[in-house]
C-alpha cells in the first residue's frame, strides 16, 4: 500500500511581532528503489536500476515511465507485472515478460537521481540523448493561441496536492482540443513526467502525438528528452526553458512554448504549429 503524499508538521508562524503555533502540511519526499526482474541465460535475475527521491503515490506508473523514458523498455508488452516489495513500501519490482531481456549493460549512466535533477549521473551529453521509438513528429498538428491560454487555469484546478502544500511540480496532459486528460504531481519534476508517461504506457496510449504536455515549472533538458521518448509534439511550460532543452526540442521536431500565461507566451521552437 502506497504511503500518503502529505504529512503534518507543527510550525511557528511569525507575523510582525506575533508568533503562532500552527499545523502545516508538507509534501512527503522519500526514496523509491526501482528493481527489475528478468530471465537471462535461463537464470532469474533481479537488479536495482534506480533510486529516486519522490513523493509517494503512482509508484507503479513512475517505475514504468522511468524504464520507458530511459530506453530500458519500449512497450507495455515487455512488462509482466509491477508490484511493491512486500517488505518495503519504498521499493517497486518490475517483472519483465518471459521473452524479454533488458540490455542494462549498455546504459552509460548512474541511475541515482534526486528530486531536483533527473540527469545528474549521466556520463555525458551523448549518453542522455536516448533515442525515441517515435521518430516522426506530428507535423499536421496545428493549435490556436487561445487554446494554450486556457491550459494554465485547468492545471491549477487539478493540482490538488500543490494547493495543500505548495511544494510539488506537475505534468499535465491535454488533447488537441484543450480537454484535460490527466495530471501527475511529485517533488521531482522528472518524476511527475515519468508518472504521467508511465500511466499512458500502462494504458497502451503511446505515442502521445495527439496531445499537449503542460509543465508547471521550467522546461529542462530531461523533461524534453522524456517528452521526445513519448512522441509528444507540443510542450508548454509555465516557466522558462533551458538552452539545452530548446536545442533538443528543435532537433526532435517539438513545438516548445515557455512562460505560458493567460494572455501571452513565447514560442522557442516549432512555431508553425501555433496560429
Amino acid at each position: 500500500m502506497e504511503t500518503s503524499s502529505i504529512t503534518n508538521h507543527k510550525i511557528v508562524r511569525i507575523s510582525g511581532y506575533d508568533a503562532e503555533v500552527l499545523d502545516d502540511q508538507l509534501a512527503v519526499e522519500e526514496p523509491l528503489e526501482i528493481q527489475i526482474r528478468f530471465r537471462s541465460g535461463g537464470r532469474k535475475e533481479r537488479k536495482s536500476v534506480s533510486v529516486t527521491m519522490r513523493t509517494p503515490g503512482n509508484d507503479r506508473e513512475l517505475a514504468a515511465g522511468f524504464l520507458f523514458t530511459e530506453g530500458i523498455i519500449d512497450s507495455q508488452k515487455q512488462i509482466d507485472g509491477i508490484a511493491h516489495s512486500p517488505f518495503d513500501e519504498n521499493r517497486v519490482i518490475v517483472t519483465c515478460a518471459p521473452d524479454f531481456e533488458p540490455q542494462l549493460g549498455s546504459m552509460e549512466r548512474n541511475f541515482y537521481t534526486t528530486s531536483s535533477c533527473g540527469v545528474c549521473g549521466k556520463a555525458s551529453i551523448d549518453a542522455i540523448r536516448t533515442r525515441s521509438a517515435y521518430t516522426n513528429a506530428n507535423e499536421g498538428l496545428v493549435l490556436k493561441k487561445e487554446l494554450l491560454y486556457r491550459l494554465t487555469e485547468q492545471i491549477a484546478q487539478h493540482q490538488n496536492t500543490f494547493e495543500t502544500t505548495g511544494g510539488l511540480h506537475a505534468s499535465a496532459l491535454f488533447d488537441v482540443s484543450g480537454k484535460f486528460m490527466m495530471l501527475r504531481e511529485d517533488v521531482g519534476r522528472h518524476n511527475a513526467l515519468d508518472k504521467l508517461i508511465g500511466a499512458a504506457l500502462m494504458l497502451d496510449q503511446l505515442p502521445l502525438n495527439e496531445h499537449i504536455l503542460l509543465l508547471s515549472g521550467r522546461a529542462s533538458f530531461e523533461l524534453i528528452q522524456k517528452a521526445t521518448m513519448a512522441g509528444i509534439a507540443v510542450v508548454a511550460a509555465i516557466g522558462a526553458p533551458s538552452s539545452l532543452a530548446v536545442q533538443l526540442a528543435e532537433e526532435s521536431g517539438i513545438t516548445l512554448v515557455g512562460f505560458l500565461k493567460k494572455d501571452k507566451f513565447n514560442i522557442y521552437t516549432g512555431h508553425h504549429r501555433i496560429l
